[in-house]
């Protein structure tokens, strides 16, 4: 199939994330998985089993709004996770899901969720103005059973309205933006809050 220019200019983007994430301890192995969505609906996702942080062009491939490969590759076990954001959120142009420390950690010791409140860095969320604000970031169980999990996100967001993220407990973390560097910002506040909780709560590690 011939890609479009939007698929190779959003895969640059996902392919430099995955440096700067890898960068920071948040993908290992061949963990996480990260997507865009281009202008006329259909999804530019990392394929399974690459390394983040030495992604390369042919390591983004092509799938439509349901999940289903365009391109013959094989797409994340989790795409339906990506395609259920995008349902749900209009506006998120890019999903980024890392298996960091930070994440991983708190789903340990939380039960449900995970409340940030009153920190400076809040506003860095799309839509926060003031550090007077509070988020929850709910924690789902893991699953091996992808739509099964989708089904259960979808349920708590038809429930509870909108939110910046979430985690899969033992697992790591989801978060999404209008636009690649969007989501790396949230993903970034989101690491710095989850080790002040830890902190809080007297987790420590290096």
């Amino acid at each position: 199939m011939t890609y479009t220019e939007d698929f190779f200019t959003q895969a640059r983007h996902l392919i430099a994330a995955g440096r700067f994430i890898d960068q920071k301890g948040w993908v290992p192995a061949t963990s996480g998985n990260f997507s865009a969505r281009l202008p006329d609906g259909d999804i530019a996702i990392t394929v399974s089993g690459k390394h983040k942080g030495h992604l390369q062009a042919e390591d983004i491939m092509l799938i439509d709004a349901e999940g289903q490969a365009l391109d013959g590759k094989k797409p994340s076990a989790e795409t339906l996770l990506h395609t259920s954001i995008y349902r749900r959120f209009p506006d998120a142009r890019a999903v980024l899901h890392p298996h960091s420390v930070n994440a991983t950690l708190a789903s340990r010791l939380f039960a449900d969720e995970i409340v940030l409140e009153d920190y400076e860095l809040l506003k860095a969320f799309s839509g926060i103005e003031t550090h007077e604000s509070r988020i929850v970031i709910p924690i789902f169980p893991n699953d091996q059973n992808i739509p099964r999990l989708a089904e259960k996100v979808e349920s708590y967001l038809e429930q509870h309205g909108s939110i910046h993220a979430y985690i899969i407990a033992g697992h790591g973390l989801y978060t999404w933006g209008a636009s690649v560097k969007d989501a790396l910002r949230h993903l970034e506040a989101l690491e710095f809050l989850l080790d002040c909780e830890l902190r809080l709560h007297g987790v420590k590690h290096r």
